[in-house]
């Protein structure tokens, strides 16, 4: 539902022909979030890599508005497996900053030390995966550094590794050796690599943040701008409906026996209401044609006072669409 509401819209979208010219494929999505300090990005490239870390949500947004208020704001990475973080060094996720990121390790008793979240970019493994997390503890163990007697991996919806220790050993002692020693600490290198204006630029975190708002805002504009000329439309069909049948402009054409003379008779009627009902707008051949596909049975039927309430609903939505693109 997310994805759906500010990732597409057809309007909006840019189109081009697929490979074979059969259907229509999108040259980019409208994407009216963040998305990509979101979700983070890794990749490689001639000459270039990229490395742009995941961020929260709720930071995002709450940077964002401060952005649009015109205030300072800052934005620091936040990771989906948990554990702590220095971001003293971020340096606003350009080239040349780093953050170190921490297991989080809990003592369950003397004897028990218990992972339950890992650092970003590590994994506790599958059975035909190993995880290298893991192997860091076992080879610290296996060179002395930490003194254990078994590791545990119970990992099942959260993450939870087990660490045993071996009579006597220091559960303090040992949390400070697997940080010094083991994957529970890792150091991140960030590199906000993007393309901007078809070129590979490198960017602040701050910056990105200030192109995707600045993004969304027009792209917000040019939504409610569809949907008033959507309603515009809809608002001059309505009153074209309305004279014609409240006017019997459609009596006129009942003798007439060319395409062209209905056209005029037709202009003919409508020339009065041009400037007062309509706005100054005249009545088109597209118009017109939709005015003669009016069935019968619906000019009989056909109710004034609905159709009024309905031009009034209508006019009030083009004023909330006038509203909020002054206020966008």
């Amino acid at each position: 539902k997310f994805a759906l509401d500010v990732v597409f819209n057809p309007k909006t979208t840019e189109w081009k022909l697929s490979y074979d010219g059969r259907n229509k494929e999108p040259i980019a999505l409208p994407v009216k979030f963040p998305l990509l300090l979101a979700q983070g990005a890794e990749g490689i490239a001639v000459g270039l890599s990229c490395k742009i870390l995941p961020h929260n949500v709720g930071e995002i947004c709450q940077a964002a508005i401060k952005y649009l208020r015109g205030e300072e704001f800052q934005l620091y990475p936040d990771f989906p497996t948990g554990g702590s973080i220095d971001v003293s060094r971020y340096n606003d996720g350009q080239r040349g900053g780093a953050v170190r990121v921490r297991a989080k390790i809990e003592k369950r008793d003397n004897k028990t030390l218990a992972i339950t979240e890992i650092p970003f970019g590590k994994t506790t493994g599958t059975a035909s995966k190993p995880s290298t997390f893991i192997d860091s503890i076992l080879k610290a163990a296996d060179k002395g550094k930490i003194k254990v007697r078994k590791v545990e991996d119970m990992t099942s919806a959260n993450v939870e590794i087990l660490i045993h220790l071996t009579p006597g050993a220091s559960s303090d002692k040992t949390i400070d050796a697997l940080y010094a020693c083991t994957d529970c600490e890792v150091s991140i290198s960030p590199n906000c690599c993007v393309i901007d204006d078809n070129k590979p630029q490198f960017l602040a975190v701050s910056d990105v943040l200030r192109r995707s708002v600045d993004n969304t805002l027009e792209l917000l504009r040019k939504e409610r701008l569809i949907r008033k000329g959507e309603l515009l439309e809809q608002l001059h069909f309505a009153s074209l409906e309305q004279i014609f049948i409240e006017e019997r402009i459609y009596k006129k054409i009942e003798s007439k026996t060319t395409q062209e003379d209905i056209n005029k008779a037709i202009r003919s009627g409508f020339k009065p209401f041009v400037d007062t009902e309509l706005g100054g707008e005249g009545v088109t051949d597209e118009d017109i044609e939709r005015l003669l596909k009016i069935p019968i049975r619906r000019i009989s039927l056909f109710d004034i006072e609905k159709n009024r309430k309905d031009i009034a609903e209508i006019e009030g939505s083009i004023e909330a669409c006038n509203y909020k693109l002054e206020h966008i």
